[in-house]
């Protein structure tokens, strides 16, 4: 009962200290980490199994993919080629890249799309001197809604789709919808909230339409092997599931086999993995290990859904709202991972219909990522990439616009729940 209260007393602090934002979030969580086996919350052996290998091994290889890409200059024209297409306006450019920031995470993963259009985003703010936050914020946010839509688009997904057998057309047929319909409202009220903070100098837009973006290709022969090793990856994430992969695997092979043929010094492209962000992860799963081990999420699960009774429409309402708040503020792959075996207990004690069921706790999971700047994968790895480049984003600052956006969103979600399965 002591490492019960024990690991909750260390979590809130910790996160307390998180949302101060006086002392770097990597450095206050593994401290907390560190707390919880020192103090036998959770012995150093149970910490180790609980940190997601293949989400940090993930998310390095795709760093290290990204680093070399970069070299090439396809970034730079990528933003050149974006803004030139909306008349380098600000305001429309943010749809345009909250647009893509969905769609290729709905097609590849939030994790990888991030990764990618962020130095996009850097190059773009750079030539129309504004500042990046508008964007960065607008993408990470979207990168959440977009990869709520299929199976590979977000981690929960993965998994729910991993332990139920439901396919990457159960996810289209039952989840585009939704995630269509957040999306357009979300991008709305994001050009409400920024239009004040876009406006650039008609000089500096002339100067970009001048631009020939061709020549901001530095590097023909890595582009091209980034390309082709870009595409082998995403197919490699497409068939993972048919190849018996883990996609950490794909990522790791796709990263070793690009540093292979483009010849480059491993120390270099090390460099461009965001250490302090994988870090902060592995320090994040351990002090949530500590509330698995010792029933914290558990209890509170269990205690929820005993209030439901037979209801699957409140069972179903519990499970979204639950899984939004709690994926706000713990990330949302250990919480899934808990409640994965819950609910295939809840089936096999229940005459409750489970599909439904499923459907609220993946779009509780991914659409509840927005909440915080730390509530998935994807806002992480900005923060992180923003804090390099000189832009941080701060937790409150991101909490004042993400919260709100995320209610909203799970409004919609259930009122969809509520029309497509329980009326």
């Amino acid at each position: 009962m002591i490492n019960f209260w024990l690991s909750i007393l260390i979590f809130l602090i910790t996160y307390a200290f998180i949302i101060a934002d006086k002392i770097h979030r990597t450095i206050v969580v593994w401290l907390g980490a560190a707390l919880v086996i020192v103090l036998g919350v959770i012995n150093q052996e149970k910490a180790i199994e609980h940190v997601d290998f293949n989400t940090l091994l993930l998310l390095i290889g795709m760093m290290v993919i990204v680093g070399i890409t970069r070299k090439s200059g396809v970034f730079e024209y990528l933003s050149i080629k974006s803004a030139k297409m909306v008349k380098g306006e600000p305001v429309a450019l943010l749809v345009v890249l909250g647009l893509i920031t969905a769609v290729a995470s709905a097609l590849l993963d939030n994790v990888t799309t991030v990764l990618l259009i962020v130095p996009v985003t850097y190059a773009l703010a750079d030539r129309l001197e504004i500042s990046p936050l508008p964007f960065l914020f607008t993408e990470i946010i979207t990168s959440n809604v977009g990869g709520t839509a299929t199976l590979i688009g977000d981690p929960p997904n993965i998994m729910i789709g991993s332990a139920t057998g439901l396919g990457f057309m159960d996810f289209i047929v039952n989840m585009a919808l939704p995630a269509i319909v957040i999306l357009a409202i979300t991008i709305f009220i994001l050009v409400i909230i920024f239009k004040k903070d876009l406006n650039a100098d008609k000089e500096k837009i002339e100067r970009l339409m001048e631009l020939n973006e061709i020549h901001s290709i530095r590097d023909w022969m890595i582009l091209k092997k980034s390309l082709l090793v870009l595409a082998l990856t995403i197919l490699g994430f497409l068939l993972h599931q048919s190849l018996h992969l883990e996609s950490a695997t794909v990522a790791l092979l796709g990263a070793g086999l690009l540093m292979l043929i483009s010849r480059e010094e491993p120390e270099e492209v090390l460099l461009a993995v965001e250490w302090p962000t994988i870090f902060f992860f592995a320090g994040l799963f351990i002090l949530v290990g500590g509330l698995q081990v010792n029933g914290v999420i558990s209890l509170i699960a269990q205690k929820s859904l005993q209030i439901t009774g037979d209801s699957v429409a409140l069972t179903g309402t519990l499970i979204l709202w639950l899984s939004a708040v709690a994926s706000a503020f713990v990330d949302n792959i250990p919480f899934v991972a808990t409640m994965i075996p819950l609910l295939q207990e809840v089936g096999q004690l229940s005459q409750l219909p489970m599909e439904s069921l499923w459907w609220s706790l993946a779009l509780g999971a991914c659409l509840g990522g927005n909440g915080t700047l730390i509530g998935a994968s994807a806002n992480v790895i900005v923060a992180g990439m923003a804090e390099r480049n000189g832009t941080p984003i701060s937790f409150m600052e991101f909490l004042k616009i993400g919260f709100p956006l995320m209610l909203l969103s799970i409004i919609i979600s259930n009122i969809y729940l509520v029309i497509r399965f329980w009326s």
